[in-house]
């Protein structure tokens, strides 16, 4: 219930922010009408860098790009996408934005420490910084025009939640990459919402190595029988974990933060029972969107509040009607 609630805060901008770019009123219409080339192609109104904490080979932040392609496509924006998991690197990918002086910047937080003071310089220097995925604690106070996307704590206490629903006894909470605070914020949820229903032990593997991260979990289910469900924090992993449970003859079931199209499959096919979805498309399509009309007519998503676009269960019970979006490489 709290999940749909949040979910709708989200339908409910994107419904507003249709109705501005398509205001019915004459003055309102000149206002934000895009000249169109003779190929269709609407003309670029501003140049927006996008920075995530994308790590090589995570198809999670394929879907946020692909949002934010849809969003740079239909509004008009030219974007460029720069990506590194390291914080200190990430910051620097802000600051070469700042250089090169672009009209806004949309940003991922993983670690406030290191990108905050980055992401204050570009406000100061003019620049608007909209926030999504990660960081949602501190961004609002960062001085950023909004921040889209879940909650990383609530999310964790609705798995916690549903493991202990779901009979779990002794589970794992795999972490994929150390020092980034959204991560241990998902692990942390979990451990309050199973409230000592169910023992949860943090694991850290490493993320950028499949193969390295198939044999740490094989290794921790065979020394362990008693572990009776992995809950990883993205989708990559938890198909990794699918062969370590299948390797150590464990009967421990998945569940996940995060999807891709694999990961669908995976549902559907009872490997992975359930999912916490985000919607990372709209992170994406909402980051760019959010910028553009901030310069186009300063307008701001959200009231000054985070705009949650998540978290949401997908299983067995509504898996058929995210499939078909899944296939599009959206959800």
């Amino acid at each position: 219930m709290i999940q749909r609630k949040k979910l709708g805060v989200a339908a409910v901008s994107l419904s507003l922010m249709g109705s501005l770019v398509a205001c019915s009123s004459t003055g309102g219409r000149q206002a934000v009408e895009q000249k169109v080339g003779a190929d269709g192609a609407k003309a670029k109104t501003m140049t927006v860098t996008m920075v995530t904490h994308q790590a090589p080979g995570d198809t999670f932040w394929d879907i946020i790009r692909k949002g934010a392609e849809q969003a740079a496509t239909d509004v008009g924006v030219n974007l460029e996408y720069t990506n590194d998991p390291d914080a200190t690197k990430q910051a620097q990918l802000i600051q070469a934005a700042i250089d090169k002086k672009v009209d806004g910047i949309a940003a991922t937080n993983p670690n406030t420490g290191a990108i905050g003071p980055v992401v204050k310089k570009a406000i100061e220097g003019g620049i608007a910084v909209s926030m999504f995925n990660a960081g949602g604690p501190d961004a609002m106070d960062l001085g950023v025009i909004g921040y889209f996307g879940q909650a990383e704590t609530d999310a964790g206490v609705a798995v916690g939640e549903r493991l202990a629903k779901d009979g779990a006894k002794n589970a794992i909470c795999v972490i994929q990459e150390q020092g980034q605070q959204q991560l241990e914020e998902r692990c942390k949820g979990v451990e309050d919402g199973a409230g000592g229903a169910v023992k949860v032990a943090r694991v850290y593997v490493d993320g950028r190595n499949d193969a390295a991260v198939v044999t740490s979990l094989q290794a921790q289910l065979t020394q362990d029988k008693t572990i009776d469900w992995v809950v990883t924090l993205g989708a990559p992993f938890a198909l990794d974990a699918v062969k370590s449970v299948e390797g150590a003859g464990s009967a421990a079931k998945i569940g996940t933060f995060d999807t891709n199209p694999a990961l669908v499959d995976a549902v559907k096919g009872g490997k992975v029972q359930w999912a916490i979805d985000q919607q990372p498309f709209l992170q994406g399509y909402l980051a760019v969107t959010s910028l553009y009309l901030y310069k186009i007519n300063g307008n701001v998503i959200g009231g000054g509040q985070r705009v949650p676009t998540g978290p949401a269960f997908i299983d067995s019970t509504n898996i058929e009607a995210v499939a078909k979006f899944a296939a599009n490489g959206t959800r």
